[in-house]
């Protein structure tokens, strides 16, 4: 068998090694097929990793679902056993829904989603909400303005009539803590007015208004700016300058007040630019620079494709590694912050993109 034939079987089989469903691991959740029901038993295809079974106490945890379940039907269960004594992959229904339940309840924190759900008892703390089977907790201190128990005295038992009233109502609500390990709800009315109001700030503004606003915070992903009370945006690093930014804290500080622009609103967020108030360079570097011109050009940052070296402020090109035997050479050749001749292989200042060559200007 000649070399390439081997490398050519080696490439089919890596190909088809990485495209072959790994094993379920313990704790995974899988979907299959319902193939087969027996006493007490379903039998569920994971095609094509094996077969799962749902019997004994899984079973008989989860009886009333699987009553109601008929071949060909699909189902979501969480792996208990990879490997049975009998080849089989023992699987637990649920646990997979709670599972699957307690990532809803994460995803409705994430998103603030808003839901409306019955009041079913009430403590002298707050209220007690069901919510897709688990119980959730709403304190007297997340109810809105209008639920809130106005008890002048602060009587505990006068508190809890108040609340009592509350039982068998709908109430318009927010999740704001969901700890599965904890197995803790937490709810808030006050928050949906939050919520809300944040909504009525945002849709104020528009995309291309140019605010005035006040700097709150610094990250390594961009600057935080207050654009009104209780409403901020985000200038992302890379629409904070046309030239590179490395450390956001060294442009802006706390109290800074700047001029933004508006780029985006989108899920109660705004997205802010200040780059954008400023002329693009890459326009004026297209009246002045050509492709193969010999440009003198600073070396300003190393990359795992090179260098990036810049001609203007806010116009840099990158150097390939590839002019140079290795990453190493290339560093010991090119210094940060020294200038060199590079000669322009490509310029498309429309796309902000160009490429230098070290090796043609010094040729």
């Amino acid at each position: 068998m000649s070399d390439a034939t081997t490398v050519a079987g080696a490439g089919v089989m890596e190909k088809y090694l990485s495209q072959t469903p790994s094993a379920p691991k313990d704790g995974d959740i899988v979907s299959g097929i319902v193939s087969a029901i027996g006493r007490a038993r379903v039998y569920i295809d994971i095609a094509p990793v094996g077969t799962g079974l749902i019997y004994g106490r899984e079973y008989m945890n989860a009886r009333d679902i699987l009553r109601k379940v008929n071949i060909g039907d699909s189902i979501d269960a969480k792996v208990v056993t990879t490997e049975n004594e009998d080849g089989y992959i023992e699987l637990s229904l649920k646990e997979a829904r709670q599972a699957l339940i307690w990532a809803d309840a994460e995803a409705a924190v994430k998103n603030s989603t808003i839901l409306s759900l019955e009041v079913k008892e009430a403590n002298k703390g707050g209220l007690i909400i069901d919510w897709q089977g688990i119980q959730g907790f709403l304190p007297a201190s997340q109810l809105s303005a209008e639920h809130y128990p106005r008890v002048s005295d602060g009587d505990k038992d006068k508190i809890l009539t108040a609340l009592n009233e509350l039982v068998g109502k709908h109430l318009s609500v927010v999740m704001i803590t969901a700890d599965p390990k904890e197995h803790k709800l937490i709810f808030s009315e006050k928050g949906l007015q939050q919520k809300e109001e944040k909504e009525e700030k945002v849709n104020k503004y528009e995309v291309g208004n140019v605010i005035e606003g006040e700097v709150t915070g610094a990250v390594d992903f961009g600057v935080f700016v207050k654009l009104e009370p209780g409403l901020e945006g985000l200038v992302h690093i890379s629409e904070l300058d046309w030239g590179l930014v490395e450390d956001t804290k060294a442009l802006y500080k706390i109290g800074d007040k700047v001029n933004v622009k508006v780029i985006e609103v989108k899920d109660d967020k705004i997205s802010l630019s200040i780059k954008q108030l400023k002329e693009n360079p890459w326009v004026a570097a297209a009246r002045k620079y050509t492709k193969d011109q010999t440009v003198d050009a600073v070396v300003i940052k190393y990359n795992k494709h090179g260098a990036l070296a810049s001609i203007e402020e806010g116009v840099a090109g990158l150097v390939h590694v590839s002019e140079f035997e290795t990453e190493e050479k290339l560093k010991s050749v090119l210094s940060l912050g020294n200038v060199y001749k590079f000669k322009i292989t490509l310029f498309e200042p429309t796309e902000q993109k160009m490429t230098l060559s070290y090796k043609e200007a010094n040729a």
